[in-house]
């Protein structure tokens, strides 16, 4: 094997690497053009229509307290059978670039397990006791925030969900919470950040870009929700560098979006701090 390939399987296979003379130029386009496809499919598209969102809200008579942001709605309603066929289509549906930035990386020459699950395989106690310890501190930190935020009148009203009190609303809540942690924790961590370090970005670069997509899509909450997100996406972005595994953060998502999802389903018009409309 000559010097030149053994040194560009070094640089795909070891993403948080750099390796000396970078790489061709096509190999850096091809790499920009796959970043763009992924999120103009996924992420990225989310956050354009977020600051569409925004400037609405923002243009919109009253304060932005005032207006709604819905997360989980009915998407066929008084027809509750076809609603429920919409929500799984859509859940299911979603999940797709996710496969795609597994393909992409593969494809690249990048081995998944050691940019997905650094040490191999799946650790479910240490994965999941990260995971919850991190949806502890996070959860506990973003409720208190959001509060504060939605006081300040710089966040809409956030409501968690809208579905019919039908018999699959908590599942489908459930589900629509691991979809939204799959789909945003491996596009965000496990191909954005580690695509950004193959294009030769530092660490902290690399973890703050990451950190600002997964803030601009979640501008259509506010001002409040982008900053949010962006401490957050940092926090996961400098832990991810770490350890080197993408499941911890899945199961932290999840975790805070069941916690949100579920949790307002709950409380919302039972309990007076948490804001409804």
């Amino acid at each position: 094997m000559s010097t030149t390939t053994t040194t560009a399987r070094r640089w795909w296979q070891l993403p948080d690497t750099p390796v000396p003379g970078g790489v061709p130029d096509l190999a850096r386009a091809l790499l920009w053009a796959e970043l763009a496809i992924v999120l103009l499919v996924s992420l990225g598209r989310s956050a354009i229509y977020s600051v569409v969102s925004l400037v609405s809200a923002l243009t919109a008579p009253g304060p932005l307290s005032s207006q709604a942001a819905n997360l989980n709605n009915s998407l066929a309603p008084d027809r509750p059978w076809l609603d429920l066929t919409y929500q799984l289509l859509r859940i299911g549906f979603a999940l797709v670039p996710v496969a795609l930035a597994a393909y992409l990386l593969v494809r690249s020459g990048s081995c998944l397990r050691e940019v997905w699950a650094r040490d191999g395989g799946w650790h479910g106690l240490r994965d999941w006791g990260r995971g919850a310890v991190l949806a502890a501190g996070v959860g506990s930190v973003g409720v208190v925030f959001y509060l504060a935020t939605f006081a300040l009148g710089t966040n809409l009203t956030v409501v968690a969900q809208s579905l019919p009190g039908e018999w699959w609303r908590t599942p489908v809540l459930v589900l629509a919470a691991a979809e939204n942690a799959v789909l945003e924790e491996f596009i965000v961590l496990g191909f954005v950040q580690v695509r950004l370090r193959q294009l030769g970005f530092g660490d902290s670069a690399a973890i703050g870009l990451a950190a600002l997509l997964r803030g601009s899509y979640h501008l259509y909450q506010g001002l409040g929700g982008f900053v949010g997100n962006l401490a957050m996406g940092l926090l996961f972005g400098y832990l991810f560098r770490r350890w080197g595994r993408v499941m911890p953060f899945v199961v932290a998502h999840t975790l805070l979006d069941v916690g949100a999802f579920v949790g307002y389903a709950v409380l919302a018009g039972r309990v007076d701090w948490l804001p409804t409309l």
